[in-house]
């Protein structure tokens, strides 16, 4: 008599943490990148064109790979007159020096000079792309690390170049938001002001109101950071689901996806502010908000921002089991 089977478990949700966000396109662009291969990015960009949100966030991720090689500067080698070399080579030269800046630690000084030689390679790529809004998120990213930060006219002048290209970049606003964050050169007052401001105008259906909760991990990353090694701090337990927390969760929410086109599917782009309306809804005990948006990723995760609450699988793994999403 045939032994009888046991029935085989399910198999465990697990999340994809795809540094690409499901952009196949870019994970070999990048790939070429490793082996010092510049054609392909170059063919890449080429066929982006002018849809910017997909530019940008393409972009910042070729620079992050590109910061460990030499294949940014052999392509401005090879087709100095490429206006896309230009806008990566500035873009790889912001990400170095904030690599640097991190191995440096909290607080220490960056050379003035070599900011002040990337400020000229953004401007440079500017020039060289008029109508890309990239180099100007670079130039907003950057002006975090000068000492004191940069004169408020010329913040203002280089947010006001951005928006006028891509006037609804979440990228470039939350390059301006963590600039008037505590961490940086301002205080929460500003940062959420900032931030509350920028999801007022965002029209329907722009993942832009999720700036507010991008604000609420960085207060959180703060007050978490300086209460390192000193108990906990009062309060904190209710950080994420306070009355204002889970209005402003809620509204986001609403304005967002309840503006999206029904049924239209998520854009690489859009992963991790998605995570980042989860996570908020998560935390907050939103759970119809929770599951509609843990629904809409599957299994599409990013590092940030649940890395800042613990590790990102298993909570990642915790609430979408937990909350029995489909």
């Amino acid at each position: 008599m045939a032994a009888r089977r046991r029935p085989s478990r399910p198999s465990r949700f697990t999340p994809d943490f795809d540094p690409d966000l499901g952009d196949r396109a870019l994970t070999d662009a990048r790939h070429d990148i490793v082996i010092g291969r510049w054609q392909g990015v170059r063919d890449l960009l080429r066929a982006t064109g002018d849809d910017w949100v997909r530019r940008t966030h393409r972009l910042r991720l070729l620079a992050h790979a590109a910061a460990g090689s030499s294949t940014a500067e052999a392509w401005r080698a090879a087709e100095p007159d490429n206006p896309d070399s230009a806008v990566l080579m500035a873009a790889t030269e912001v990400v170095r020096v904030f690599d640097t800046a991190i191995a440096a630690g909290r607080g220490a000084q960056m050379d003035r000079a070599r900011l002040d030689s990337i400020v000229d390679a953004c401007l440079g790529a500017a020039e060289a792309a008029p109508a890309d809004p990239m180099p100007w998120v670079a130039l907003l990213s950057v002006a975090r690390l000068y000492e004191g930060g940069v004169r408020r006219r010329e913040l203002r002048g280089w947010f006001d170049e951005l928006r006028r290209r891509d006037p609804y970049s979440t990228e470039g606003h939350a390059q301006v938001l963590r600039y008037w964050s505590a961490r940086w050169h301002g205080t929460h007052g500003s940062m959420y002001d900032f931030a509350r401001d920028a999801a007022g105008v965002a029209p329907p259906g722009s993942p832009l109101p999720v700036l507010v909760q991008l604000a609420r991990v960085e207060e959180y990353r703060y007050i978490a950071d300086g209460a390192l090694g000193r108990g906990p701090v009062r309060g904190f337990d209710q950080h994420w689901k306070h009355e204002l927390a889970v209005t402003e969760l809620r509204r986001t929410y609403q304005r967002w996806i309840g503006g999206r086109e029904t049924g239209r599917p998520v854009l690489p782009s859009e992963v991790t502010d998605l995570n980042y309306l989860a996570h908020a809804a998560c935390y907050a005990g939103q759970t119809d908000v929770a599951r509609d948006v843990l629904g809409m990723l599957g299994a599409r995760a990013s590092w940030v921002p649940w890395v800042y609450t613990g590790d990102p699988a298993e909570q990642f793994v915790r609430f979408h089991e937990g909350l029995g999403v489909v």
